[in-house]
């Protein structure tokens, strides 16, 4: 009886599971952080030189982060109702002018940036905290969090308030905490959600390439057959970065997550999504940057920064994604780690050729890695998308 009982429990847990999809209110929220991701490229844009690339990354991944921290919070919640849903209603105004202070982050908004985030993080363990009241495990991982995220989001209020190497120190000490927090501070007690994790971040994917695609329209001044010809091959990259990762990759990862006991799959969500999906986000959003630079300037040839984003952004995401397999299935994919080798060395020559044509490089890898995967594991794919 015994027995039964507790299969039928679990029967009902896994029930309970397969129902939890992203909210409405979750996709709503998730527009405003689109923007934060746009004006990251319009903050490189229009000063593209090393330094502010490493300033982007850095935006980038303060803005990743407390996006995770949100898409955690919605699949302990599992609801839009009540509380949850005040705070992501709330708390879009300060991620909104978060986002606004983005292109200035570093300059004369610092400080404005600093202040709307922490409000963003802050806002982040109140609901935590409501959530966890009466659930001892659940309070335990709000301490945990609350002893990085804190420091961290303090961190940037004070980077807005020093100048020039204190500022930057800041940000460095700030993501660091944040990073290395979650790492060291394990997942005891945390419980996730397979089903709706892996959906939120498919998503963030599919908005970070919309975002690809709107700086091919953002980028085009004047149209002609060369501006033509880039934006065509701009959107073959974006649909080829789509197919690999939502092919069969998206659907393994789920799989993954969702087979894993508790105390794995917690780990593996950190590790597999949290962390490994930065990469292909960023990798994402700089290579928009790089088709953008290449659509104002198809003719001539592209400055290191944004031909080093133009094939480099492509390059990151495909050894993310074979990363990815890595921590997941436990090998390498010798043909995107190799794609990824050949537009890292490309990032030189593309200094050298027209715009157009380093674009046509970058489609030709991307592209030819999708035909080459389809037909190699043509068998696989089919057994992956169709059991």
């Amino acid at each position: 009886m015994l027995e039964e009982m507790t299969q039928t429990e679990s029967a009902q847990e896994l029930a309970l599971e397969a129902e939890q999809n992203v909210t409405a209110l979750e996709l709503f929220f998730d527009l405003v952080f689109v923007f934060s991701i746009t004006q990251v490229t319009a903050f490189l844009y229009h000063d593209p030189t090393w330094l502010r690339l490493v300033e982007a990354l850095a935006v980038l991944m303060a803005l990743w982060f407390a996006w995770s921290g949100y898409a955690w919070l919605g699949n302990t919640a599992g609801t839009d109702e009540g509380a949850v849903r005040v705070v992501l209603l709330g708390v879009m105004g300060p991620l909104l002018v978060a986002s606004l202070a983005v292109p200035n982050a570093f300059g004369e908004h610092a400080l404005l940036f600093g202040c709307a985030f922490f409000v963003v993080r802050a806002m982040h363990l109140v609901a935590y905290g409501v959530l966890s009241r009466g659930d001892p495990r659940l309070s335990s991982v709000v301490a945990r969090l609350a002893r990085t995220m804190l420091p961290a989001a303090i961190l940037l209020v004070v980077a807005g308030a020093v100048p020039g190497t204190g500022r930057a120190l800041c940000w460095a000490a700030a993501l660091a905490i944040d990073y290395g927090g979650l790492w060291l501070g394990g997942t005891e007690n945390w419980r996730v959600n397979a089903t709706h994790f892996a959906e939120r971040h498919r998503l963030i994917i599919i908005i970070a390439l919309g975002e690809s695609i709107v700086a091919l329209g953002v980028g085009t001044a004047r149209l002609g057959i060369g501006v033509v010809v880039a934006a065509l091959l701009g959107v073959a990259v974006a649909a080829a970065l789509w197919w690999v990762y939502f092919d069969v990759v998206a659907t393994v990862a789920e799989r993954k997550l969702r087979e894993a006991d508790e105390a794995i799959r917690a780990r593996m969500a950190r590790d597999s999504f949290t962390y490994l999906h930065l990469p292909m986000l960023t990798g994402i959003v700089v290579f928009a940057f790089g088709v953008k630079a290449t659509l104002a300037h198809v003719s001539t040839h592209l400055d290191s920064v944004p031909a080093a984003s133009l094939t480099g952004g492509v390059a990151l995401y495909l050894l993310a994604l074979s990363t990815l397999k890595r921590r997941n299935i436990g090998s390498w994919n010798v043909p995107r780690l190799v794609s990824a080798a050949v537009l890292a060395i490309l990032a030189p020559v593309a200094t050298q050729l027209p715009a157009l044509a380093s674009l046509g490089l970058v489609g030709a890898a991307s592209c030819g890695l999708v035909a080459y995967e389809t037909w190699r594991y043509a068998e696989a794919r089919a057994r992956i998308r169709h059991s």
